[in-house]
């Protein structure tokens, strides 16, 4: 599986040519999964999120499933704060289902 994988740092300055990049390098994916790997994040704010969730519309636009790996545990609640984490499905969706 092909990842697109963020910058260390991801702030307001960084926020347009980062989405810009990924939406680039979004139709050269292939197969149906769209994952971005947040681990080398280190320096980042909420524009972070606005990344991340803005590529989210773009992979869903263009019929590709969308799921981050890695998040910063600082990312991942704020996210949480916001309301939001369900939606960077911090798991892959092919994941199997559990068994009861």
């Amino acid at each position: 599986m092909t990842m697109l994988v963020l910058p260390q740092e991801l702030t307001q300055r960084q926020a347009t040519v980062c989405l810009r990049a990924l939406v680039q390098d979004l139709a050269s994916l292939p197969g149906p999964e769209a994952v971005v790997d947040a681990s080398p994040l280190n320096r980042f704010d909420s524009s972070a999120l606005a990344v991340l969730l803005e590529f989210r519309r773009a992979a869903l636009a263009q019929g590709k499933r969308f799921s981050t790996q890695g998040l910063p545990k600082r990312l991942a609640d704020l996210a949480a704060l916001y309301g939001v984490v369900e939606l960077l499905a911090a798991t892959p969706p092919t994941a199997p289902a559990p068994v009861n």
